[in-house]
C-alpha cells in the first residue's frame, strides 16, 4: 500500500443480512478513526459515493449463491490488493447453506409462485471456494473490535492478534458456569472459535457455533460427548448444520454422525 496516500478501502455485500457491515457502522468513535486512516471508496451501506478500483483493501460480506455473485467476487478479487472476508456467510456459506443439503429446485417450487424467475446456484458457498482470501474475520455477526484489530494490523504492517482458542476459554474467564456440564444443554463451545465473548452461554444457552470451528477442533469427540449426555443425534446434527455448518470441520463431523448407528 502506498505510503504517500491513504489506502483505498471498499466494502462489498454478496448474499447476507448486512449484519457484519452494521458492526462496522456501530463502531461509532472507532469508525471515525478508521475513516481518517483510509479512503472509503465503496460502501453502499453507508454512502452513495462510489469510486472504481483498484482498491488496497477489499472487505466482503456474504456467500456466493448466484452466478452474478460468482462473477462479482472474482472481479472484487482482481481489484483488491488485500481481500478480507467478514462473517459466517463469507467464510462458511452462512445459514443459507442449509439449502446445500436439499434439492434447490424443489425448494424453489415450494416457495415461489414462479420458480422459473429464480436464478441461483445449487449451493451457497464461502468466498474462499472461488478466490484466494488473505484473511478471514469470523462471526455471525463479526466482532467490530476484531475488525478494528485486523484493519489496524494491516495498516501498520503487523500480523493481526485474534483469539485462537475456543468459546470455553471465554466462559471460564467470565466465570460462566458450563451449560453443557451443569445444565445438560447441547453446546458447540468446545469446538467453536472464540470472539463473541461467550454471549449465548452467558444467558444459559448453548453455543451455536457462529464463529465457526476453532483451529484443531475435535468435533467428532464432541458429538460422542453430547450423545453420552443424552442429547439426541438429531439435536447434535441440527447444531452442526447451523450457522457455520458448511465449514469443512463441521461438515465432516455431520457426515460421520449421519453414517453412525446411534
Amino acid at each position: 500500500m502506498s505510503a504517500e496516500a491513504r489506502p483505498r478501502l471498499a466494502i462489498f455485500k454478496l448474499a447476507s443480512c448486512d449484519g457484519c457491515q452494521l458492526q462496522l457502522l456501530n463502531l461509532e468513535d472507532e469508525l471515525l478513526d478508521i475513516a481518517g486512516k483510509v479512503e472509503i471508496c465503496y460502501f453502499p451501506e453507508a454512502t452513495s459515493q462510489m469510486m472504481d478500483g483498484p482498491y488496497d483493501i477489499g472487505l466482503v460480506e456474504g456467500s456466493v449463491t448466484t452466478e452474478h455473485d460468482l462473477q462479482r467476487v472474482r472481479e472484487i478479487r482482481r481489484s483488491s490488493q488485500f481481500l478480507i472476508t467478514l462473517g459466517a456467510c463469507a467464510n462458511a456459506g452462512g445459514i443459507q447453506a442449509l439449502r446445500n443439503m436439499a434439492d434447490i429446485d424443489e425448494y424453489a417450487r415450494a416457495v415461489y409462485a414462479n420458480p422459473a424467475y429464480i436464478h441461483t446456484l445449487a449451493r451457497s458457498t464461502p468466498v474462499a471456494a472461488h478466490v484466494t482470501v488473505d484473511f478471514a474475520v469470523n462471526g455471525c455477526p463479526i466482532s467490530g473490535q476484531q475488525l478494528v484489530e485486523v484493519l489496524t494490523a494491516l495498516l501498520i504492517g503487523r500480523p493481526p492478534e485474534l483469539a485462537r482458542y475456543s468459546v470455553c476459554v471465554e466462559c471460564k474467564r467470565k466465570g460462566t458456569v458450563c451449560v453443557l456440564v451443569s445444565g445438560g444443554l447441547a453446546c458447540l463451545g468446545p469446538v467453536t472459535q472464540a470472539g463473541c465473548g461467550a454471549l449465548c452461554p452467558s444467558f444459559r444457552r448453548g453455543c451455536f457455533g457462529c464463529y465457526g470451528p476453532m483451529e484443531a477442533a475435535n468435533s467428532d469427540s464432541l458429538c460422542q460427548n453430547l450423545m453420552t449426555r443424552g442429547i439426541s443425534k438429531g439435536e447434535t446434527l441440527r447444531l452442526l448444520n447451523g450457522i457455520a455448518g458448511w465449514s469443512e470441520e463441521f461438515r465432516s463431523a455431520v457426515e460421520k454422525l449421519e453414517k453412525a448407528s446411534v
